[in-house]
């Protein structure tokens, strides 16, 4: 079963997704997957397994750790990153809503209207709750829980640390992410052509 979980979501990398003929460097966005986690609980488990999985599948995952360097600006690294992405994945985990950056990078991805994937690492989603600890403003509280809201009721993957199959998860994911590009290039695909239709209607 996770055999085929892989080899689904290779399949539909290579025959779909992956370019048949070279893209310069200059098109290509900043990455194909923003990773949004809360690094004490899951940079050095899941979110680094993750990004290492994408990455062997041939796609463009940022992980703040791996693609920033000492100096960097925060936010003008992954604000930019957050924007060019194609989907993002989310990772809640117990102390997710203790982080002004974490919920910054969940607002910004629902405000960008790209397409997130939840996964409940370790929690519920009735557990995660943004908790004013008086350094927000009523307005980014309010941004946050709308954030928080949205990704809450979108369907999403479910993980226990301690019970859970890894190989299996990781699979999983992975394969979920992929169809998720796949119908998002099919998507972007269906606009340029109906653009390319109208503009030779107008040319007549």
């Amino acid at each position: 079963m996770q055999l085929r979980f892989y080899s689904s979501a290779r399949h539909l990398y290579r025959n779909i997704l992956k370019p048949r003929t070279p893209i310069p460097a200059i098109a290509k966005p900043p990455c194909d997957i923003f990773i949004n986690h809360r690094g004490t609980d899951t940079k050095k488990t899941i979110a680094g397994l993750l990004d290492d999985h994408f990455f062997r599948m041939g796609l463009r995952p940022f992980l703040d750790s791996k693609n920033m360097k000492p100096g960097d600006r925060l936010f003008e690294k992954i604000d930019p990153a957050i924007r060019g992405c194609k989907i993002g994945v989310a990772i809640f985990s117990p102390n997710y809503c203790d982080s002004y950056f974490c919920l910054h990078e969940l607002a910004l991805l629902i405000e960008s209207k790209k397409r997130v994937i939840p996964i409940f690492c370790d929690v519920k989603p009735s557990q995660l709750q943004v908790v004013d600890y008086g350094t927000s403003s009523a307005e980014q509280l309010e941004r946050f829980s709308w954030a928080l809201e949205e990704a809450k009721y979108t369907v999403g993957l479910t993980f226990d640390t301690l019970t859970g199959d890894w190989s299996h998860f990781l699979n999983t994911a992975t394969d979920a992410v992929i169809k998720n590009l796949v119908e998002l290039e099919a998507e972007n695909s269906c606009k340029k052509s109906t653009y390319i239709v109208q503009a030779r209607r107008e040319r007549r």
